[in-house]
């Protein structure tokens, strides 16, 4: 098969400006709905538990929140037309590339460490 070919198609479906997302970061996704005639964006915010196929055409990214005590986990296609836009709220530093022990955690034990909180917060001054 060549390549090269193959390549010159899947550029013109891939997108820019798309940030560079890990397994931890916490996103806000806006996507685009379409209801009859209306068009809205809708934004749903999660942590990313997983990345699978890479940065290509078939690369996606999937996102947990938790909703009136329910998790709610959605799969998005990273250059899929109907998203708008992928915001990076915050990081968090984890060890592995797929956190799916999350599904299993409630509370306080499904917590990440925050790592660009560290940044924000002054140094405590002892007296």
């Amino acid at each position: 098969m060549n390549t090269e070919i193959l390549d010159k198609f899947t550029k013109s479906y891939l997108k820019d400006g798309i940030p560079q997302l890990k397994s931890g970061d916490t996103v806000k996704v806006h996507q685009k709905i379409k209801e009859g005639e209306k068009e809205r964006i809708q934004v749903f915010e999660g942590v990313i538990i997983a990345t699978k196929h890479g940065q290509g055409v078939s690369g996606t990214f999937t996102v947990r929140k938790i909703s009136s005590g329910i998790g709610i986990e959605r799969i998005f296609p990273l250059h899929a037309p109907f998203i708008e836009k992928v915001e990076i709220v915050g990081r968090s530093s984890v060890r592995r590339s797929k956190l799916y022990y999350l599904r299993d955690r409630v509370g306080k034990g499904a917590k990440l460490k925050r790592t660009d909180e560290k940044a924000k917060v002054a140094p405590k001054i002892k007296k």
